[in-house]
């Protein structure tokens, strides 16, 4: 037996093969789109994936306002952010996010599912969300993924 057929290969900036990818989220429940999107940004479907490297492709999400929720989340569904200042907690409900900005949503829950450092931060730029049918990366020729 060879040694050097058991060398483990771990991927670098340098190394890593981009890819681009058009996901429709139309009809689509947003916790499985979301978890399935955030595998594919962080590169865990890759078979170099390695953890502290960005080796995960972009991903252009289409039709954002058309993600489904399941039951009556949309209603119940509440999201917080605050100011730091007292009495600055803010809620709003996840019919009145999509009617506000419809990206969000989908942006939201893929963050959540990436890590909470500087790594995930910089992975949360290969995704690309629209609210609509059509997206402004035709030159990078994307695939089309399904999940």
């Amino acid at each position: 037996m060879d040694a050097l057929s058991y060398k483990t290969i771990s991927a670098n900036k340098a190394t890593v093969n981009k890819r681009w990818f058009v996901v429709d989220a139309e009809g689509k429940t947003l916790g499985r789109l979301s978890s399935s999107i955030a595998k594919v940004i962080r590169g865990k479907n890759k078979p170099d994936f390695t953890p502290h490297v960005d080796c995960g492709d972009n991903v252009i999400v289409l039709n954002a306002e058309k993600v489904a929720l399941s039951r009556d989340k949309m209603t119940t569904k509440e999201y917080v952010s605050y100011s730091g200042y007292p009495g600055g907690q803010k809620f709003i409900s996840a019919r009145n996010l999509v009617a506000k900005k419809p990206e969000a949503l989908v942006e939201k829950a893929v963050k959540g599912m990436l890590p909470k450092n500087k790594l995930g931060r910089a992975i949360f730029h290969n995704l690309f969300v629209y609210a609509g049918n059509e997206h402004p990366h035709q030159a990078q020729k994307p695939e089309i993924l399904e999940f």
